[in-house]
């Protein structure tokens, strides 16, 4: 298969986190600034590229598969947090919240979508799509109770109540909506829903960028758990689900789309969350900027093992 568009992804992505931290140690984007660029990411720009993920067109041919990779997906969530847990035993320190994080919630609409559009074309970003709904619901509810680390009275009602308020959320059961009913968004609306959600991946990888600009690299590169947790993310988790998918016997776009999908590097939001609760967040910038780097080797050897 060509590999230049996932390499091409993937470097684009390390530039704009380079541009992040010379935009940071310039004092071009400032603290505050930081801040109200996460703001404008989970408020605004995610939602819209969330909706722009639902837009596309299939047929009946491709339905079936369409149901199955909504199985395939929650299996692959409920594998990926177990196996996390697992391994993430030997790790005690409040780095474990981050690798688990990060081994669970992967970088799905920066890097998954143009992997799998680059293989299977549109029909693999349908599936991809499928997968990104999943990691919506999920990232806003366990993945919020993860960083919180605590479940105070009233608090599972509270967040009942603010996922269902939760931008991302909202637009995933609009993205829904307009699947299941075929709705059709043309013209100036939905050249602005995608021009905005597009908007996304490069506010994530600068929001990185800023962060890592006060990272201390060399100190972290002593760290055993930053190798152990980057091997974990792209090499073992995705061989456990590969192994799994073989008893399926399923060789349809569909199951290699999401395993494909849980091979990716960690999402931005690893970083993005550590920054909002405070916690570990130089640690996070690290591994999602680690697992993108070296995911440059490691995506093409699961793809070319699996097709």
């Amino acid at each position: 298969m060509e590999v230049s568009p996932i390499t091409n992804s993937v470097i684009a992505l390390l530039i704009i986190i380079l541009v992040g931290v010379y935009s940071s140690r310039k004092k071009i984007i400032t603290e505050e600034l930081n801040k109200g660029l996460t703001d404008i990411l989970i408020k605004i720009a995610l939602p819209f590229m969330i909706i722009s993920s639902f837009m596309f067109e299939y047929d009946d041919t491709i339905k079936y598969n369409v149901l199955k990779t909504f199985y395939y997906s929650l299996g692959a969530y409920i594998i990926m947090a177990a196996a996390s847990y697992i391994l993430l035993l030997p790790v005690k320190n409040s780095k474990k919240t981050v690798l688990h994080f990060a081994n669970i919630f992967v970088n799905t609409g920066y890097v998954g979508f143009p992997v799998l559009n680059s293989i299977y074309g549109s029909e693999g970003v349908i599936y991809g799509s499928i997968f990104n709904m999943f990691f919506v619901i999920f990232v806003w509810t366990y993945g919020v109770i993860l960083y919180k680390g605590n479940l105070e009275k009233g608090y599972i009602k509270r967040e009942i109540i603010n996922l269902l308020l939760n931008p991302s959320i909202i637009a995933v059961v609009m993205g829904i909506v307009i699947m299941a009913f075929n709705i059709e968004i043309t013209g100036a609306l939905l050249l602005s829903i995608k021009s905005i959600g597009n908007i996304t991946g490069a506010i994530s990888m600068l929001i990185i960028g800023v962060i890592l600009s006060n990272v201390k690299i060399r100190q972290h590169l002593k760290d055993w758990i930053v190798y152990y947790g980057i091997a974990i993310k792209l090499i073992i988790i995705p061989t456990i689900i590969y192994l799994i998918s073989l008893l399926l016997n399923d060789s349809s776009k569909a199951v290699y789309s999401v395993i494909i999908m849980t091979a990716m590097p960690a999402s931005a939001m690893t970083s993005i969350f550590a920054e909002s609760f405070n916690k570990e967040k130089e640690f996070a910038a690290i591994i999602v900027s680690a697992t993108t780097l070296i995911s440059l080797i490691t995506i093409p050897i699961l793809i070319k093992l699996i097709t």
